[in-house]
């Protein structure tokens, strides 16, 4: 007998935009997470946008993170090298466990896309209360390579050897 196969089954899912200009109208990347996901089956748990500021960052994902209708977080923005850029610094104090190895191939992957310039990218994820979270930077580019190389797979229960669905609260 070979191993169970495990079902797909349903995230659900919140999504936040880390910006000092996007609003619904224009948040390009925040709405191309919430299609992508919805195309792979999950639900939407909520989505927002919040300026970039350490504090509103942590307050908005503390509330997720404590929402049992919260299994995962996908943020974008914030990621990268200006003054205003906080979502690393926001997020880490909140993680029970980092996730390096996401970060790690996010910029894996995006060397692909946009060569050196990768290493600016302050991509990170990690668990609080058995809630996954993942920051990516900014652009619907960076939000296409983390959902599609990395994401995507890792909340698909039926993705082998192992994801994350396993992890996450019910």
């Amino acid at each position: 007998m070979g191993h169970a196969v495990t079902e797909f089954t349903p995230a659900k899912i919140a999504v936040l935009t880390v910006s000092d200009t996007r609003t619904e109208e224009n948040d390009t990347s925040g709405q191309f997470l919430v299609d992508a996901l919805k195309d792979a089956g999950h639900t939407l748990a909520d989505k927002q946008i919040v300026i970039d500021d350490v504090y509103k960052i942590r307050a908005v994902v503390s509330q997720w993170i404590a929402d049992e209708n919260v299994q995962a977080v996908m943020i974008t923005g914030g990621t990268g090298f200006t003054s205003r850029d906080s979502t690393p610094e926001a997020l880490k104090p909140l993680f029970d466990k980092e996730v390096e190895g996401f970060g790690e191939l996010f910029r894996a992957i995006s060397y692909e896309e946009i060569g050196t310039s990768t290493i600016q990218s302050r991509a990170i994820a990690g668990f609080a209360n058995h809630t996954v979270i993942f920051a990516m930077p900014g652009s619907t580019g960076a939000c296409r390579t983390g959902w599609t190389g990395i994401i995507k797979q890792q909340l698909d229960a039926s993705h082998r050897p192992c994801n994350f669905m396993p992890h996450l609260g019910q």
